[in-house]
């Protein structure tokens, strides 16, 4: 039978962050801080950012909210009243859900590269295991991590948190605030890095920070093939947790031996704490070989056993903007597109190139690759757009349609005959679509979201009738 008990009483929510109760007594189901996204019986929190929240919660109460979480009272129904900032009481609600469920086990994410495709395959694996509760999307900030906290029900066994950054100092409250029992870093590459005056050491020093909130005894999971593993391991030491690694050398905890793709995935070769493994994958994507074996570490960190995992992980598909496959029946043809436009960088590119390059095609067929600009990349942006021009030759990938102004490095140094189109904008770029790939071909769309890649995937989608999964 499902849970009847509320997920917060105002009671509760008046304890937890030291408020006062403006109306009558509620219940809440669900707590969200966008008055759009309201569901019946949710509590209201009225974040004061760009816009102050308590502007829309009388839109908030008219959709059904049961209650609202704010700095002074608001017509339309019950409010739990903090003084100051209502982001310090979402914090202090998150960590009371934490401190009210000491049985629950639980995880924590970060990375340059896969945070949210690891996070929901690691949760994969949990819901297998019994009752669990993860990030989603990718709430992984200053907001999301509290938030997701606070909408922890009571009775899971285990949860899985994301945590993001974009500037230092950034991950470690937010791990302190989960607490976890186990923690990993998926990779450390040239993410950010304009944040960091030390750029790439910057940045692992601070993804290593999540190992900062880990509980005594913890386990630290990390990539030991990173150029930064020493700096990785060091932190986990300070920290007193357990490192446990997984890599491709002999050392490894769990070590990659081979990742094979096929028509329908991937089969992984590996050896977990010596053990010899051979298992499925639902991924085609190189990067994959190494993200399954970060996920079983971790479930195994948070007592899965290791059947459920791997059941777990054969059926984990890629989400949409991340890998996500289709054939696409176009008036002219079919091709193949894989939708990898939710976010890009260096690291994520170059494998990206490799697991396109791996794919079959059809005579006649060409591996095509869309790119628009990776951002945030500092006074190191035009190396690293005109170092692509590499492991896209090393890939042997036949065609390179690119736009924005950085991508228009890339292009000027590819050779004549893999020189696509290039547009100033994905926009200009996704009114082409129809040019842009032809029967036979398999297309990968790549960039970073706010570099608007999602316009041509889109567009290419639509230029006929669309079979998802297809791998």
């Amino acid at each position: 039978m499902p849970d009847a008990t509320p997920l917060w009483t105002s009671a509760e929510i008046v304890s937890a962050v030291g408020g006062t109760l403006s109306g009558a007594p509620f219940e809440a189901a669900g707590i969200t801080y966008n008055s759009r996204e309201i569901a019946p019986g949710d509590l209201f929190v009225a974040l004061q950012g760009a816009r102050d929240g308590h502007d829309f919660a009388a839109a908030a109460f008219a959709a059904g909210a049961a209650g609202a979480l704010t700095n002074r009272a608001v017509e339309g129904g019950p409010c739990v009243v903090v003084e100051g900032d209502t982001l310090k009481a979402l914090e202090a609600l998150g960590v009371a859900s934490r401190e009210r469920a000491p049985h629950v086990r639980r995880g924590a994410v970060t990375g340059s590269v896969g945070k949210t495709s690891v996070t929901q395959a690691i949760k994969a694996g949990l819901d297998l295991a019994g009752p669990a509760h993860a990030s989603i999307r990718s709430y992984n900030n200053h907001i999301g991590v509290p938030l997701t906290l606070a909408r922890m029900p009571r009775r899971v066994e285990r949860a899985v948190f994301e945590i993001g950054m974009n500037a230092p100092g950034e991950i470690a409250p937010l791990s302190r605030m989960v607490q976890p029992h186990a923690a990993c870093v998926t990779t450390v590459g040239p993410v950010h890095i304009e944040a960091f005056a030390n750029g790439e050491a910057g940045v692992a020093a601070e993804k290593a920070s999540i190992f900062d909130g880990l509980v005594e005894g913890g386990a630290a999971v990390l990539n030991g093939d990173v150029a930064f593993a020493v700096v990785l391991d060091a932190a986990a030491r300070r920290a007193g947790a357990r490192p446990v690694t997984f890599g491709t050398s002999a050392g490894s905890d769990a070590r990659l031996i081979d990742f094979r793709p096929n028509g329908q995935g991937a089969r992984v070769k590996a050896e977990l704490f010596g053990r010899p493994l051979d298992f499925p994958l639902a991924q085609t994507g190189f990067h994959w070989g190494m993200n399954s074996l970060c996920v079983l570490l971790m479930l195994d960190a948070l007592d899965v056993p290791l059947e459920t995992s791997l059941a777990a992980l054969a059926e984990f598909r890629p989400l949409a903007g991340r890998g996500q496959t289709t054939v696409v029946h176009a008036p002219g043809g079919a091709f193949t597109l894989v939708d990898e436009s939710y976010n890009a960088n260096p690291l994520s590119m170059a494998a990206g190139f490799r697991s396109l390059g791996a794919r079959p095609v059809t005579p006649g067929g060409r591996r095509i690759v869309v790119l628009s600009d990776m951002l945030e990349l500092g006074d190191q942006s035009r190396a690293l757009h005109e170092g692509l021009a590499g492991p896209i030759a090393e890939a042997g990938l036949d065609l390179v349609h690119t736009a924005g102004p950085e991508m228009k490095r890339l292009h000027d140094v590819l050779p004549p005959e893999r020189r696509g189109l290039w547009r100033e904008t994905a926009a200009e770029l996704a009114a082409e679509a129809a040019a842009l790939a032809g029967p036979g071909d398999v297309v990968m769309v790549k960039g970073s979201n706010g570099s608007r890649a999602s316009l041509v995937a889109k567009a290419l989608a639509g230029l006929g009738q669309a079979d998802e999964g297809a791998a």
